[in-house]
């Protein structure tokens, strides 16, 4: 295949190499190898240099793929677990650390790029998705953002959004990494084939029903050319009973009140005797959105743009220890705190203590209560020794630490 004819995406491969990267750090490598201190022993930690204006922490998500990255490298990994809540700051305005990577520098030096992308990125979709969880309560949301992104990434991004709280997802190939069915509803497109060669849209909704596989919950676009209302018992009274819920996608440039039209919709299906049939709303939903449409009576929210557009979390990676002599020396830029640390959590309070790792376990500082430490080892001399937990499991530990936070 010519150049001009391949898709702009690095194949695995390429990734593995790391080709990726900023140039700069194959600079390093070769200054390194050059002058006989590519094997100098550093110590590389991961902090958050800015979360996203207005937030105040921040879900840990890309570091199954750092680890597929580093594995067979000369390094030991020490990090969070997969999923866990972090903060820019400890109580005491000490930088978190989430990630500490070690071993001889130029051995790993090129990677610093990719990791960093992994972690920014996943961090960002598994937090927005986190936020809109809690907001959405108990109601049902749905990641709906594969058309929102680069193909190349869409399944990176339905796995981190299933991570963070979305409790499915539309696209195919995310919802394969993550062992779970895809999940959707229906195209304005079909209704208006139907519309144009059967004269009635409404046959769409009866095709749908023959022919998609009776597991898949029978969720009707209820909007495309009639009143939502109208459109509504209209499909009700056609599957008479069959459906579970409806959907409405109402474009913005109809101006219309989205709570006013739910709350309208919910009044008079219930006056009919259809006050069981759910509504899900779609369409420039996001946490700012979800509280109102709740109080009207929306049941779930397909969410695209929102995740699949998160704001990334802007992590570093500086090194913060060398090993000289067989003795590792704190030292770090202007601006770090050096030397090689550990992460303390008080569960009860979620508040975070950081210390050097040779220092004693603190108390909470708002409890007096245990504490108990974060960072676990990973990767030891290149061997993944602590695997990341299922997407389920991880998720579930996501929804737990939720419970205890604010937004």
């Amino acid at each position: 295949m010519e150049e001009d004819e391949k898709f702009i995406i690095p194949t695995e491969e390429e990734i593995a190499k790391a080709l990726t990267s900023d140039v700069y750090f194959f600079r390093t490598k070769k200054i390194l190898e050059k002058e006989k201190l590519d094997n100098v022993e550093a110590c590389l930690e991961l902090t958050t240099s800015a979360l996203p204006r207005g937030y105040s922490w921040a879900i840990l998500g890309g570091l199954r793929d750092v680890l597929k990255l580093l594995k067979g490298l000369p390094v030991d990994v020490y990090a969070m677990p997969e999923g866990s809540v972090y903060f820019k700051y400890d109580y005491y305005g000490v930088k978190e650390p989430i990630m500490y990577i070690c071993g001889p520098y130029g051995k790993f030096v090129e990677y610093e790029t990719p990791i960093l992308g992994f972690l920014s990125m996943g961090s960002g979709i598994a937090t927005k998705a986190a936020r809109i969880r809690k907001a959405a309560k108990d109601k049902l949301v749905l990641s709906f953002g594969a058309r929102r992104t680069h193909p190349a990434v869409a399944p990176f991004n339905a796995f981190y959004a299933y991570i963070g709280g979305c409790n499915a997802v539309s696209c195919v190939k995310g919802a394969e990494f993550l062992g779970i069915k895809p999940t959707g509803t229906m195209p304005h497109s079909l209704m208006i084939i139907y519309k144009a060669i059967r004269g009635d849209h409404s046959e769409a909704w009866i095709a749908f029903d023959k022919h998609v596989e009776p597991e898949v919950p029978r969720i009707i676009l209820a909007d495309t050319f009639d009143d939502e209302v109208e459109e509504s018992i209209k499909a009700l009274k056609r599957l008479n009973g069959r459906v579970w819920g409806l959907r409405f996608d109402t474009p913005g440039s109809r101006r219309g009140d989205f709570a006013a039209i739910i709350r309208e919709v919910k009044w008079k299906l219930k006056a009919l005797g259809y006050d069981g049939v759910k509504i899900v709303v779609s369409g420039g939903i996001d946490e700012d959105t979800i509280p109102r449409l709740i109080e009207a009576g929306a049941d779930a929210f397909g969410v695209g743009a929102a995740i699949a557009n998160a704001r990334i979390v802007d992590i570093a990676m500086d090194i913060v220890a060398v090993k000289k002599n067989g003795k590792w020396i704190p030292i770090s830029k202007r601006g770090k705190f050096s030397g090689i640390k550990q992460v303390y959590r008080c569960w009860n309070c979620m508040v975070d203590v950081v210390r050097l790792k040779d220092e004693p376990k603190p108390k909470c500082p708002k409890c007096n209560g245990e504490t108990e430490p974060l960072l676990v080892k990973m990767i030891e001399k290149g061997r993944i020794i602590e695997k990341p937990k299922p997407p389920s499991i991880v998720r579930e530990y996501v929804l737990k630490q939720l419970e205890k936070l604010e937004l």
